[in-house]
C-alpha cells in the first residue's frame, strides 16, 4: 500500500513563497511519475506540475517561472517551491503518484495567499 503524506502549506502574504514536501512510503516512488494539483472552492483539480522519472518537468501556464517542481528519489519525496505567490494561488494542493504501479493521491494541505 502507497501512502503520501504533503506538509508545507499554510498562510502567505502576496508575493512570499512556499515549499510543500510530499513523501511517499513503499518503493515504487522512483518508478512512478509525480505531481501536485490544486482546487480551489467550487473549481476542478487542476495539474500544478508534474516531474517523470527522469526528471523532465511540466507547468500549468499560470506558474511558469514562479513555481518549480524536484524530486528525491533517495528520500522518496517530492517538492514544490512556491515563490511569487498570487491570492489566484490560494486552494488545496494535492500530491499524486502514477504510472503502471498504480495512481495515488495524498490527502492535501491548503495554501492560502493573502492580498
Amino acid at each position: 500500500q502507497v501512502q503520501l503524506v504533503e506538509s508545507g502549506g499554510g498562510l502567505v502574504q502576496a508575493g512570499g513563497s512556499l515549499r510543500l514536501s510530499c513523501t511517499a512510503t513503499g518503493s515504487i516512488f522512483s518508478r512512478n511519475a509525480m505531481g501536485w494539483y490544486c482546487q480551489a472552492p467550487g473549481k476542478q483539480r487542476e495539474l500544478v506540475a508534474a516531474i517523470t522519472t527522469g526528471g523532465s518537468t511540466n507547468y500549468a501556464d499560470s506558474v511558469k517561472g514562479r513555481f518549480n517542481i524536484s524530486r528525491d528519489n533517495a528520500k522518496n519525496t517530492v517538492y514544490l517551491q512556491m515563490n511569487s505567490l498570487k491570492p489566484e494561488d490560494t486552494a488545496a494542493y494535492y500530491c499524486k503518484s502514477w504510472g503502471v504501479y498504480g495512481s495515488y493521491w495524498g490527502q492535501g494541505t491548503q495554501v492560502t495567499v493573502s492580498s
